[in-house]
């Protein structure tokens, strides 16, 4: 999808071999900044070492995904409309990489599988028709809004204009989600199954399972992979390993990779990886003190996932997601390539009412794609694949009746 930009004879493309190194050097003020940020966070009270390593590894999500394209919607989106999987590949490859660092943690976590009970935080939810129907709203936001909630998150740092809307719009559909969790709680999820595989078939079991299936879809997406480019050798130096680091789109399979590696290390020290618990928190907070939420969520607080509270600070998860829209920014002023797009009446309003479904999805999922599909997938949770599999619905709907285009 094209995008009209500002700013371009000021950022990309500058015609000043100074003013490009002034704009490289901002990119490494501020990854210089988030680093001392997180040294100071580790000291302060009330926030301490969680919140230092959320910052770090939120700026290392933020430099890992934009630098692998890692947007859910988009790598959809070229899957439907190109036929282009290779993006799909990054998705498998976090997967796989997940799958076996959450078998390694669970491990020290509950050795025995079979007692009942679920690994703590993880993100394992009920199974019911509103997963599904949370999954499709959250698609077709998607498809209105132009990326997921974690792509906009990213894509703050480029510029994009849309999506500060669209998370303000995703604020709204927390707050409605609120207002409907009572009704779908007891008519559907207060009843339905929590499905966990190691339960039935322990860590082993469920980790061949797990890495059967990726591969399964691994082996069917091979014929919509694009051709491989060949390239001479190349004598490394300083500034090939720029070009390919800082400037060229990363390998789907390294991208992936690394996603996998950071969810399991903060999974590990944090908790799981997932972009819209302080999002929806703020919704909570700002609906509880005008007194217009319950004063109870049944059972909305006893549920793994992006768990959202009425807070007064910024939790853990905020300063993850700060750290991955500004780790974004660092990268983006690296290569020179901040531009800010322009914004139309349709894409403003689309964006709006894509953050809207978004939002609305995500509450009643307990997460979004991160946290409900990567986590939970990786987790071993039956909800993982039910919710990626309304997503894909979801988009592959909103393609088909062209409301990605603005």
């Amino acid at each position: 999808m094209s995008e009209t930009t500002l700013g371009g004879s000021f950022f990309r493309g500058a015609a000043s071999p100074l003013r490009a190194s002034v704009i490289r050097a901002a990119g490494l003020v501020v990854l210089i900044g988030l680093i001392l940020g997180a040294y100071l966070l580790h000291d302060t009270p009330g926030y301490g070492a969680k919140a230092s390593l959320s910052l770090l590894l939120g700026a290392a999500l933020g430099i890992v995904f934009q630098r692998g394209r890692f947007c859910f919607f988009c790598i959809l989106r070229d899957f439907i409309e190109q036929r282009n999987s290779s993006g799909l590949f990054a998705i498998l490859a976090a997967l796989a990489v997940g799958g076996i660092g959450y078998a390694i943690v669970f491990g020290a976590f509950l050795p025995n599988t079979f007692t009942g009970r679920l690994p703590p935080g993880a993100h394992i939810g009920p199974v019911s028709w509103v997963l599904l129907a949370a999954g499709l709203a959250f698609g077709i936001g998607m498809a209105l809004s132009g990326a997921c909630i974690s792509g906009h998150l990213y894509r703050l740092g480029e510029g994009y204009s849309r999506a500060p809307i669209a998370l303000f719009g995703s604020l709204i559909g927390f707050g409605l989600g609120f207002f409907t969790w009572q009704s779908v709680y007891l008519g559907a999820i207060a009843n339905a199954p929590t499905a966990w595989l190691p339960a039935s078939f322990g860590y082993g079991g469920s980790l061949v399972i797990h890495l059967t299936i990726i591969s399964l879809l691994a082996i069917a997406l091979l014929r919509y992979l694009p051709t491989l480019e060949t390239r001479a050798a190349e004598k490394l130096t300083l500034s090939r390993i720029w070009e390919r680091v800082i400037n060229q789109r990363w390998n789907p399979l390294i991208t992936g990779g690394l996603v996998g590696i950071i969810g399991t290390l903060y999974y590990l020290r944090v908790q799981p990886l997932g972009v819209t618990s302080q999002l929806g928190s703020i919704s909570r907070t700002v609906l509880d003190n005008a007194n217009l939420l319950a004063d109870r969520l049944n059972g909305l607080d006893g549920f793994a996932g992006c768990a959202t509270q009425v807070i007064q600070t910024i939790t853990e998860n905020g300063w993850l997601i700060g750290g991955l829209a500004t780790g974004s920014f660092a990268v983006v002023l690296l290569a020179n390539r901040f531009q800010l797009s322009r914004l139309t009446a349709r894409g403003g309003v689309t964006a709006l009412l894509g953050g809207v479904l978004m939002g609305w999805g995500s509450m009643l999922a307990l997460g979004c794609t991160v946290g409900t599909l990567l986590s939970g997938i990786s987790a071993f949770a039956l909800s993982g694949w039910v919710f990626a599999i309304a997503v894909f619905a979801g988009v592959w709907l909103g393609i088909r009746l062209r409301l990605h285009h603005e």
